[in-house]
């Protein structure tokens, strides 16, 4: 992301943005020259540093202590990475956002230790917010996250799990660190107790919508714009909104069950299974319920005063359901 779009994106925070990028470029400073160089592969990919723009974001309704919200960004990030090192592994996925995995250039155990470097690394860095109630929320969300991976991998291709099965799933693996990120930034920014509830609401919602969406564009999205062809999530035999609404409404037999049914070699029977989620109405309704939840987190942002912190994340819920990658 350009400074242009991050200013256009993050408004007022997002010069201060950069000390979030320093401090993770202090990462790679280790002595250790292997452990430099796939550092140095991870961390590559700037990304949009959404969850730390909402740390700071949500800092700005306080007292906005740079010295303790930009520690906190940063490890959210690096918290968010190392669960993407880990995924990759346990995916064994060879490409992520166009580029090789770090699994892929490296081997499986070392890409394993990289991803606990990097959690450690996050773990200091949360410490030195100096809060413990911050410290506590940082360890409950890498115990969600955990476990919404784990519950994940558990159901992969099992056609049973129903709706609220999937929020269950996504609220941990993904909602919670964006609402931790939001109550994080109020917490240190002392704010009173309804400011930090509308703000973790907001982020927790925020994190549900971006999720669907998310999953909604591994049907729709564009290869070019994605970095990755579509379907992805069904090969790994991970049933997502657009296929729980499909397969809800399908007969019986259809081509998305044959997909997730099939035995050996399921390739074959994909394209039919992105066509029928994609030619019913399955993403229409979870576009749907993107909405709902971006309504949710805007309906807490109602209890916090105008400014432009507020208005920047109003914008910011209309970019993550219109965005394309």
């Amino acid at each position: 992301m350009t400074q242009t779009q991050s200013s256009a994106l993050y408004g007022p925070v997002a010069e201060d943005l950069i000390l979030v990028e320093d401090l993770l470029e202090s990462v790679k400073r280790v002595e250790l020259a292997p452990l430099r160089l796939m550092l140095d592969h991870a961390l590559a990919p700037r990304g949009k540093r959404l969850r730390p723009a909402l740390v700071l974001l949500a800092g700005s309704f306080g007292d906005y202590n740079l010295n303790r919200l930009v520690p906190l960004g940063t490890a959210i990030e690096l918290l968010h990475t190392a669960s993407l090192v880990h995924d990759d592994v346990v995916d064994g996925a060879e490409s992520r956002r166009g580029r090789p995995t770090a699994n892929a250039v490296f081997d499986n155990a070392l890409t394993v230790l990289l991803g606990d470097f990097m959690f450690a690394n996050a773990a200091e860095m949360v410490t030195r917010t100096g809060s413990l109630p911050v410290t506590r929320l940082f360890a409950l969300a890498l115990m969600k996250m955990t476990s919404g991976e784990l519950d994940q991998d558990a159901a992969a291709f099992d056609v049973a799990r129903d709706v609220q099965h999937y929020l269950w799933r996504i609220g941990g693996k993904t909602a919670a660190l964006f609402g931790h990120a939001s109550q994080g930034g109020a917490l240190l920014a002392q704010c009173t107790e309804g400011q930090v509830e509308a703000l973790r609401s907001y982020g927790y919602n925020l994190g549900m919508a971006f999720q669907i969406v998310d999953d909604i564009l591994d049907f729709t999205g564009d290869e070019a714009e994605m970095g990755k062809p579509a379907g992805g999530d069904l090969i790994e035999g991970t049933i997502t909104l657009p296929a729980l609404f499909y397969l809800d409404s399908a007969p019986r037999e259809n081509p998305v069950r044959r997909f997730l049914s099939a035995d050996g070699e399921r390739e074959g029977y994909l394209p039919d299974a992105l066509a029928a989620v994609v030619e019913s109405d399955a993403i229409g309704r979870a576009q749907g319920m993107a909405q709902e939840f971006v309504d949710r987190a805007l309906e807490g942002l109602s209890a916090l005063e105008a400014s432009d912190a507020r208005h920047t994340l109003e914008e910011l819920s209309g970019y993550v359901l219109t965005r394309r990658s």
